[in-house]
């Protein structure tokens, strides 16, 4: 019998005996390698026995698998793994069948480690570039086992953990075998992606609780989920398509407009995630776009806080918990922030400009809401979108000051600087210093002090650039105006206080040129006088703060200008204050707990920094001393005169009210008043009561402006534009035909006579014309 089988053997097939002898008698030795040299060898030097190798391995791993010897399955697959490594011939497709079998025979076992071995070689199968194409092979089988697996509700934490990572690879191989194969199904198609898709977004969610996978349906409450989700979706994009995730973001957002605060809190901030990501792409061509939904979303959600109904209706019972609607309102700033650190500066400019074109502000005629409820909305409005403008601002870079500010952007934010609101007011300041700090020094002004020796802070100073100087030739009475004013206000705390000695302390360092360090030094001597007169009645802490501020800024200014005698009286000063009057100094004033004085009334003349001092030295050190000696006034008008061209309207308006002071109907003039003292300290008494009037005036002006007909508004206008003819035809007969000389002709030289002009300088030009 002996003899007869193995006489059976001898006559098996080579390719099976091959195949046999890889296998070892203990499975613990593992695979023969010798013998798998052999049987790789016979396989390449004949490829038509391929297919025969690998339906036998499979016949033997089926078999294997049913008699539990794991052992021998885990060779099996080894070899069948070598074999496909190995071989890339026309006739692999049929090895291939027969390995994809003995994989799903794997797969569809209970055993999670045959599972786990099956996994592993599809996906070394799914990194082989096949030379030739397949024409039948199916992988539906392998999506929906592998996706099964991605589900895995083993009772073992660490056993589920590796099912599921396994499954997940498993959709990896197929995806990556498929996507580039035209002639299998298009694994885009719904019904893979719908196996595919939620089986990875299962596995991305994580949750405390292995029993509430299946019902936490509320993916974007927790946002760690979606913000990890959608960060895979933007790292595997291509940057130019990164827009367009971000477009579907808002499109959603919008469409939960009335959901729940947590739920768009979530979509806000996979926004603001995706944002970043987006940066080396394109947010799109839209970007304005995109920050009036999130303007609007941030209105919408102060509508719901103040009514607490999504119906926007005062309700019985509150439905909306204004807390969660606060953390949505955040989270909007922080995403407009975020986005805007994306753009180029030129897009960012623009977008500061349309933000602050939302924000109510009455002065401007902006569209303001009335009554008590109106003005809660206001300010919340207010106070939210300074907020968004100053994250928009911070860190924003730009050389050109006339480029970061514009007249139409500074108008309207100073405008915001001048509101009751200390909130408001603090915003506006904090975004003015985002503005001119262009050079990290902010964080060095954060305390004010009267620091001996500025060179430990370490400033980074630059020569004024030509283009600094025109902004400030510009708009620095504007800034110095709004400082001025700011500085007065009753309800200021320490951080307006620093805001402003910061502003201060950086326009003297970005912006200023010889003229500028005059005017800053006049007006924080105008500051210090405001808290010696105390016209306003301030408390004795702002008054206390106000001469700290001018005693912290001269420090500063004096050892930046590094004239001696200038440095030496703001030193003597000092040293005065610190012996006499220790709570004029920021080190008394601005700390947890102020040491305060009771009056002011009785402070000695050394205590202050004296203009006339400040002129002499500077002025000896070539400054303009007869400026320094001009004691700073603002010009306290109402909002400039209104002179900014807001509107077509409003400008036309106020030509119809100026030349109404010069009307036909007005002949007569009244003679000229003598000016002398009384005169003018009435001027002064009377000035606010005299700018009401003239508020009250120009308001009836631009009202019957808006409200007259329109031929009455020609007829006026036709009638001025009569008269400046009139005139200006007189000023062309005075230039182009001079009276003659009372000595009648001069005789030039070579006898031609010439008619003997008036100098420019003694003609008489009608008043309409004088500038």
């Amino acid at each position: 019998m002996t003899g007869v089988c193995g006489c059976c053997g001898a006559l098996r097939p080579r390719y099976k005996r091959l195949v046999d002898n890889i296998f070892p008698e203990d499975p613990e030795d593992g695979l023969v390698k010798t013998n798998m040299e052999k049987l790789t060898f016979y396989a390449l030097s004949a490829p038509e026995k391929l297919d025969r190798i690998g339906a036998y391995l499979s016949e033997r791993l089926i078999r294997d698998v049913g008699r539990h010897r794991y052992g021998y399955v885990c060779i099996a697959m080894e070899a069948l793994d070598q074999l496909l490594m190995a071989c890339h011939c026309q006739s692999i497709n049929l090895f291939v069948e027969s390995f994809l079998k003995m994989v799903a025979k794997l797969l569809e076992s209970e055993k999670p480690n045959l599972q786990i071995l099956g996994t592993n070689s599809f996906v070394k199968f799914a990194n082989i570039e096949e030379d030739t194409p397949s024409y039948h092979r199916s992988y539906d089988f392998f999506v929906s086992r592998f996706s099964e697996m991605c589900h895995s509700s083993h009772d073992e934490l660490e056993i589920r953990t590796k099912i599921r990572m396994s499954g997940i690879k498993g959709l990896q191989g197929v995806v990556r075998k498929t996507v580039n194969d035209e002639l299998q199904a298009n694994i885009w198609d719904p019904q893979h992606m719908d196996k595919i898709v939620p089986s990875l977004l299962f596995n991305l969610q994580h949750a405390e609780e292995a029993e509430s996978h299946l019902d936490n349906h509320s993916l974007w409450e927790p946002k760690t989920f979606a913000i990890r989700c959608f960060k895979i979706i933007m790292y595997s994009i291509q940057p130019q398509h990164s827009h367009l995730v971000i477009q579907q973001l808002l499109g959603h957002l919008d469409a939960n407009s009335k959901s729940a605060a947590t739920v768009r809190a979530g979509i806000v901030e996979v926004l603001s995630e995706a944002a970043v990501i987006a940066a080396s792409g394109s947010v799109g061509p839209t970007v304005l776009e995109v920050f009036n939904t999130l303007l609007r979303q941030l209105r919408l959600s102060i509508d719901y806080e103040l009514t607490g109904s999504y119906d926007c209706a005062v309700v019985s019972t509150k439905i909306i918990k204004e807390h969660e609607e606060r953390m949505f309102q955040e989270a909007v700033i922080k995403t407009t922030g975020s986005f805007a650190s994306t753009l180029p500066t030129y897009q960012r400019s623009e977008v500061m400009l349309f933000i602050m074109s939302k924000v109510p502000l009455p002065s401007l005629h902006h569209a303001i809401d009335a009554g008590k409820a109106g003005e809660n909305r206001n300010r919340l409005t207010q106070i939210m979108l300074l907020k968004s403008l100053l994250q928009v601002s911070t860190g924003f870079q730009c050389s050109n000051m006339l480029t970061a500010l514009p007249s139409s952007f500074l108008d309207r934010l100073l405008s915001a600087a001048l509101m009751e609101d200390a909130d408001l007011r603090l915003f506006v300041l904090e975004i003015l210093i985002s503005f001119i700090d262009r050079h990290g020094n902010r964080p060095k002004f954060s305390t004010i002090s009267t620091i001996n020796d500025i060179s430990v802070l370490k400033l980074k100073v630059d020569k004024c650039s030509r283009q600094d100087t025109v902004f400030m030739k510009k708009h620095s009475q504007q800034l110095y105006r709004h400082i001025y004013l700011t500085s007065k206000e009753e309800s200021n705390v320490q951080p307006h206080y620093e805001a402003l000695y910061s502003m201060l302390a950086l326009i003297s360092i970005e912006l200023a040129n010889e003229e500028v360090v005059v005017d800053l030094i006049r007006l924080v001597l105008a500051v210090q006088e405001i808290a010696q007169i105390n016209e306003d009645n301030l408390p004795v802490y702002n008054r206390c703060a106000l001469y700290a501020l001018g005693a912290a800024y001269l420090n500063l200014i004096s050892q930046l200008t590094t004239v001696p005698a200038f440095c030496q009286h703001i030193h003597e000063v000092l040293e005065t204050r610190q012996k006499e009057a220790p709570y004029l100094l920021p080190e008394d004033v601005f700390v947890e707990m102020p040491r305060l004085t009771k009056s002011l009334d009785h402070l000695v003349p050394e205590v202050f920094f004296r203009q006339s001092k400040i002129s002499e030295v500077l002025g000896g050190s070539g400054y303009n001393s007869d400026r320094l000696s001009t004691p700073y006034i603002p010009q306290l008008t109402d909002e400039d005169r209104l002179s900014k061209r807001k509107s077509i309207g409003e400008t036309i308006s106020l030509q119809v009210e100026v030349e109404s002071r010069n009307s036909p109907e007005k002949e007569e003039r009244a003679p000229a008043e003598e000016i002398t003292y009384e005169t003018l300290k009435k001027a002064i008494v009377d000035s606010v009561a005299v700018e009401e009037q003239e508020r009250e005036r120009r308001r009836l002006v631009v009202e019957k402006f808006q409200k007259a007909p329109f031929e009455e508004i020609a007829a006026h206008c036709g009638a001025r534009a009569s008269l400046l003819q009139s005139k200006l035809n007189q000023i062309f007969e005075i230039t182009i035909r001079p009276p003659p000389s009372p000595s009648g002709t001069i005789t030039a030289a070579y006898g031609q006579p010439q008619n003997h002009s008036i100098p420019v300088y003694e003609m008489k030009f009608p008043d309409l014309c004088v500038y």
